[in-house]
């Protein structure tokens, strides 16, 4: 009797299913049976499933072995078998157990034409499911990171893991494995063995991805096989953990409640550092144009599940939400009262909204310190900064407000934070404090003014953070970081190296670091406990902790102390301390000017260089007033880099950061232009013991006395001689005795 499956077969998705864009590989046989391998993580390893009767059904493993397997593999066009797990080794699967004591001896077309006990003929349960890996099963994992979503990039090739060389590797790569590990997008790629070296074999094929494949295995591949890497040259990937963003309960695609998919999970966002910027880069990321309000407090109506905490730091400008810098460190428990939402430009009957209301955004100088910097604000189709006339803390506090940076800690003005170009929207803005922006408080017409860009005005708030190590040098102490205008330790409860090196990148200060011992106790809060950086954190400010609280310690001994190692490139992203020195003159306040800035010394260029700047550096420096400003390298050429040039200080100023400038760290001068300063006075040391004296005055009381004994000498003589002359003799006090 002929039987079905006896028929020739068809590949489903073509002759080979292992050419790009074949995801998954199922083998049918007319419309009745189909082959397929699940749950295996690619096409070619997995639980095998037949199709018949229209109904998905498994294989049982009794006598289950490599011949099986290899037909399999096969049949599907995966190449050879490499294994044949049993007990649901890829997890039970549901529905008829079809076919059981499956005997093949290798040769068979198909595995339905093996011995068998007949179609549904079985005893065994889904615990028992027979399974397949092939020689061309290929699954990504990351090592050595921390969690599945960070470090050394793995391949299983068959049934073997195989590092991949990085100059064999691309970002296109880096996404697809993101993709398939449900990490979201690739936010860098670490190469150099930066998550330690591997073992065994290194891959000799090199992956050439779209970069919109949803598995590596449909990339093609192209082989090296002469390649001479060694596992020093391992790639790495860090993925962002969102794989997905959306917009709902809004009443067309391009508004609602914003939420993420983390890990395969959906949550919404906490609105306590959502704004404008970040739902910028929504709206565009979501092909919706760009943001009109960023909004909060259920405004779409609350959302389920988890509400995730972290805080996106964009400019604005970014393609994607997952390539901003995000922050968790500190943040505090939300709930769906707080869910975050956005309506972007294509929303119905708001398309010009924009005329009238206009959007606005702190430019912090060193990003991304988003919650410092110089006001700006976009209107009418531009960005322009705002005049200090008039400008002051209730000001101030609007912006903060409304910008998620807490509450204002300095109104700053003459361009604190260097000067701005285009247009200066607004002047004399008189703000309460209760406004929801800042352009209902009362000021001039938009554009009317009376200012110049170096009285651009700025903000402080309370949010800004900034991280040091406090010790005589400067990569090693006891780290604090600075909250709501305050410098405060950080506790070392649970902290790892990790972190450690972290800092130390962070701040310029090596590629590596460790937790040290420290007798140096602070004396102001203690901020933070629990800090738990990882491997894909690239700065504090994104690892997890508890929340911000001044007394984070039980005591100071569990104080942070740090120091660091190695090498690094890498700039401190939001670092600012200012420190500042004259060196190669006569004395600490003659000589060439030299600044701390990005962790290293550097010279200024005298371009603009007047009195009115160097009276500034004198008086920072305790040197009195400035004599002179001389310029092209009075004092010699420096070396490093020429941080700052056209300072522009009214002289007023407590601080050369206080002064307006070319943004600092984009000179274009040469060191013969390096500026300098004679000040009109060294400062005096103080006494450290005002009972103490000193050795020029024991030097001066001594000569004295040697001179009074000379004196009395010759006196005694000149009275000895006459009183010889008389007859008499002399019995004279010396202390009372006149000299003549």
């Amino acid at each position: 009797m002929r039987q079905l499956w006896a028929c020739p077969i068809l590949l489903a998705l073509g002759a080979d299913p292992l050419l790009p864009g074949a995801d998954s590989a199922v083998i049918m046989l007319g419309r009745g049976l189909s082959l397929r391998l699940v749950n295996g993580g690619s096409p070619c390893a997995g639980r095998v499933e037949i199709k018949h009767q229209d109904q998905w059904g498994t294989v049982c493993d009794d006598e289950w072995d490599m011949a099986g397997a290899g037909v399999v593999c096969k049949q599907l066009g995966c190449g050879a078998a490499v294994s044949a797990p049993d007990e649901a080794h890829f997890g039970a699967g549901s529905g008829p157990i079809w076919l059981d004591e499956v005997a093949c001896d290798g040769t068979e077309s198909a595995l339905w034409h093996c011995g068998n006990e007949g179609w549904g003929q079985s005893d065994c349960v889904h615990a028992e499911d027979a399974g397949v890996t092939c020689s061309g099963h290929i699954k990504p994992r990351l090592v050595g990171g921390d969690g599945a979503c960070s470090g050394r990039v793995e391949i299983q090739h068959g049934n073997t893991w195989k590092t991949v060389c990085n100059a064999h590797f691309d970002h296109k790569v880096a996404n697809v494995i993101c993709n398939e590990l449900e990490c979201g997008i690739a936010v860098s790629i670490a190469g150099g063995g930066h998550f330690g070296e591997g073992q065994g074999k290194i891959l000799t094929e090199e992956f050439q991805c779209v970069g919109n494949e949803s598995l590596l295995f449909s990339c093609s591949r192209k082989l090296h096989v002469n390649q001479t890497c060694s596992h020093i040259n391992d790639a790495g990937v860090i993925c962002s953990r969102y794989t997905g963003f959306r917009l709902v309960n809004g009443s067309t695609a391009c508004s609602g409640r914003v939420e993420i998919q983390v890990l395969g999970a959906w949550g919404t966002l906490c609105d306590s550092r959502w704004d404008l910027p970040d739902a910028n880069v929504l709206c565009r990321q979501l092909d919706c144009g760009f943001a009109i309000q960023a909004s909060g407090e259920e405004y779409f109506v609350k959302g389920t599940g988890s509400v995730w905490t972290d805080r996106f730091h964009c400019k604005g400008t970014e393609t994607h939400l997952g390539h901003c810098p995000v922050t968790v460190l500190g943040a505090s428990q939300c709930s769906h009262d707080n869910d975050a939402s956005v309506i972007c430009d294509s929303f119905p009957n708001l398309t010009n909204i924009l005329c009238s209301v206009g959007k606005y955004i702190l430019t912090a100088r060193i990003y991304p310190c988003r919650c410092a910097g110089r006001v700006e604000i976009y209107y009418n189709g531009s960005w322009g900064t705002v005049c200090d006339d008039s400008w002051d803390l209730s000001d101030s506090n609007v912006i903060c407000k409304q910008l998620g940076c807490g509450h204002a800690i300095n109104a700053t003005v003459s361009a604190h934070y260097g000067q701005g170009s285009g247009q200066i929207w607004l002047d004399d803005v008189n703000c309460t404090g209760n406004e929801s922006n800042l352009w209902t408080g009362h000021s001039r017409s938009w554009g009317q003014h009376n200012c110049r860009h170096k009285e651009d005005a700025g903000v402080l708030c309370s949010e800004f953070t900034d991280l040091r190590l406090v010790s005589d040098s400067d990569c090693t102490g006891r780290l604090e970081v600075f909250y709501n205008g305050t410098w405060g330790s950080v506790c070392s409860n649970q902290m790892s190296g990790v972190t450690a090196a972290i800092v130390c990148k962070q701040l310029n200060c090596g590629d590596g670091g460790y937790i040290s011992g420290g007798s140096e106790y602070g004396k102001g809060p203690t901020w933070l406990d629990h800090v738990a950086c990882s491997e894909q954190h690239s700065s504090l400010w994104q690892c997890p902790s508890d929340q911000w609280n001044p007394k984070s310690c039980d005591n100071r001994a569990e104080e942070t102390h740090i120091s660091c190692t190695g090498n690094s490139e890498t700039t401190s992203m939001c670092t600012y301390r200012e420190k500042l020195r004259i060196v190669r003159g006569k004395d600490r306040c003659s000589g060439r000017v030299e600044v701390w800035y990005r962790g290293s010394w550097g010279t200024v260029c005298d371009d603009s260089w007047d009195m009115a700047d160097a009276n500034v550096v004198c008086k920072q420096l305790g040197c009195g007033s400035a004599v002179s400003a001389p310029g092209e390298a009075a004092f010699g050429e420096g070396t490093g880099s020429i941080w700052v040039e056209t300072l522009n200080c009214r002289g007023t100023e407590s601080s050369l950061w206080d002064c307006p400038a070319k943004p600092w760290g984009e000179s274009n001068c040469d060191h013969k232009e390096d500026a300098a300063v004679n000040c009109s006075a060294p400062p005096r040391r103080p006494s450290t013991d005002s009972g103490r004296v000193t050795v020029p005055v024991v030097i001066c009381i001594i000569l004295g006395a040697l001179l009074c004994l000379v004196l009395i000498i010759l006196g005694v003589q000149v009275r000895s001689a006459r009183a010889q002359r008389r007859g008499g003799s002399l019995l004279v006090s010396l202390c009372e005795m006149p000299l003549q």
